[in-house]
C-alpha cells in the first residue's frame, strides 16, 4: 500500500514502531485470547507505556497530543493484526469511550481517570446500546433520577464492548422523560463495582472472539452526583461530537484488515498448486485480487483524508458517512474473496482468513449500519 499524501518522518515512524509492537507481541500470542474471549489486560498496559493508548489527549495527563490522522494509522495497524477482537477491544477504550471524558470532563473527572486510562490500567466502555435503541439513540429508556447529592440509574445496556471485564463505563440514561426524542439524555461515569451496576451476561458472537461483550443491568445504581459527565440533558450532543472519529477509525481499521487479507492471499494463491500451475497463473483469480487492491487503495486514501479533514478541523460528516459506509461493505467483499482462494483452508479455524471473514462481518453493522450511513450521505448530496 502507498503511504498517503499525510504523513510525514513522525507518522512513518509512529507506524513502523506500532506495526512492530503488533507483529511481536499481539499476532504470536493473540490465538488463546480467542478462546479466553478477552485481551489480557497486561497487554493493554504495555500498550499504555509505550502512549499507543492517549495519542489524542493532552500532555498534561500523560498524553501525545497528536491528530486525527495518528488515530487513523492506530486503527489501521491494529486491524491488520488479524485480530479484530484485539482491534476493537483498543479502539473502543481509546477512540469510542474515553473520548467522552476527554471532551466534557471536569478537570477533576479528567485528573480522576484519564492518567490510568491512558496507562491501561482503567479500561473503559461506553454504554449507549440497548435492546431496543442502537443506531436509534432517540430511543434509550435507560433512566437517571436526581436524589439528593446522588443520580439513581435503572434500565439495560445491550452490546457492550469491553463491558466484562471493563473499569469504567461512560453511560447514556434519560434524565428528563418529558423531552421529545434525543433531547434530555446525559452521559454519567459509573465505575465497576458500583452497587446496582451488574453485568447481566457474557454475550456470545459470531466474530471478534477475543473481544469482551456484555449486557449490563442497572438497578438503582446510585452514583455521585458530580460523576454527571457534561451537561445535564445535552448526552444526545455529546455522543454525536464523537461519531465521526468513531466512525472514522473503524474505517481505517477495516482497510488494514482488507490490506491484510489481500497481502496474506497473495502468498498462498503464489504457492498453492491446481492444474498444472499455481493459482496465482490463473487470470481470473489475478485480476480479481488486482480490482480488490484497487479498491482497498482508494478506500484507504478517502480514510485518511475523513482524517485528515477532522484534524483540520473541518466540516467532513459526509466524507466520515462514506467512509463507514463503503468500507464496511468493501472489507466483506474483499475477505470473502480471500477465503475464496484459500480453497477448503480458508474454511479452517487454523486459517486467518476464517477468522477475518467471522470478525468483518459486524463492520457493515456495528457503529452505524451501511443504511444508516447511506442516509447521512444522502442527506448532503
Amino acid at each position: 500500500m502507498n503511504e498517503p499524501i499525510y504523513f510525514d518522518e513522525q507518522h512513518r515512524q509512529f507506524r513502523d514502531n506500532l506495526r512492530r509492537f503488533v507483529e511481536q507481541e499481539v499476532v504470536p500470542q493473540a490465538a488463546p485470547w480467542e478462546e479466553e474471549g478477552m485481551v489480557p489486560r497486561a497487554v493493554l498496559r504495555k500498550m499504555g507505556e509505550l502512549g499507543y493508548l492517549g495519542v489524542r489527549y493532552a500532555e498534561q495527563y500523560g498524553g501525545s497530543n497528536l491528530d486525527t490522522v495518528y488515530s487513523a494509522i492506530l486503527a489501521e495497524e491494529l486491524g491488520r493484526s488479524t485480530y479484530g477482537g484485539f482491534a476493537v477491544t483498543v479502539m473502543v477504550h481509546t477512540d469510542m469511550a474515553s473520548p467522552h471524558l476527554a471532551n466534557f470532563g471536569t478537570p477533576e473527572q479528567l485528573a480522576r481517570y484519564l492518567p490510568a486510562i491512558m496507562r491501561g490500567e482503567k479500561i473503559c466502555a461506553v454504554a449507549v446500546t440497548e435492546p431496543d435503541a442502537g443506531s436509534d439513540v432517540a430511543g434509550i429508556r435507560t433512566r437517571a433520577v436526581r436524589d439528593g447529592d446522588h443520580w439513581v440509574i435503572n434500565g439495560s445496556k445491550m452490546f457492550i464492548t469491553n463491558g466484562v471485564h471493563g473499569d469504567v463505563y461512560f453511560v447514556a440514561a434519560k434524565t428528563d422523560p418529558t423531552a421529545k426524542g434525543s433531547r434530555g439524555i446525559s452521559i454519567f461515569i459509573v465505575e465497576k463495582g458500583t452497587p446496582g451496576l451488574r453485568v447481566g451476561r457474557a454475550l456470545k458472537k459470531s466474530g471478534w472472539l477475543c473481544s469482551d461483550t456484555a449486557e449490563l443491568v442497572f438497578e438503582d445504581c446510585r452514583i455521585p452526583a458530580a460523576n454527571l459527565l457534561g451537561e445535564e440533558n445535552k448526552g444526545f450532543y455529546q455522543i454525536m461530537r464523537n461519531f465521526q472519529n468513531e466512525r472514522m477509525v473503524l474505517g481505517a481499521q477495516m482497510m488494514g484488515e482488507a490490506a491484510r487479507a489481500i497481502e496474506l492471499t497473495l502468498a498462498y494463491v503464489r504457492e498453492r498448486k491446481a492444474f498444472g500451475a499455481t493459482l496465482w497463473d490463473k487470470q481470473a483469480i489475478r485480476q480479481r485480487l488486482a480490482m480488490r487492491a484497487a479498491q482497498v487503495e482508494a478506500a484507504r486514501q478517502l480514510v485518511y483524508h475523513a482524517a485528515w479533514l477532522d484534524a483540520k478541523g473541518r466540516e467532513c460528516v459526509k466524507e466520515v458517512s462514506m467512509v463507514k459506509a463503503l468500507c464496511g461493505e468493501l472489507v466483506n467483499d474483499v475477505v470473502y474473496d480471500c477465503q475464496q482462494f484459500h480453497g477448503g483452508f480458508g474454511y479452517m479455524r487454523e486459517a486467518a482468513i476464517e477468522r477475518m471473514v467471522r470478525d468483518a462481518r459486524v463492520q457493515a453493522i456495528g457503529g452505524g449500519a451501511t443504511e444508516v450511513m447511506l442516509e447521512e450521505v444522502a442527506k448532503r448530496l
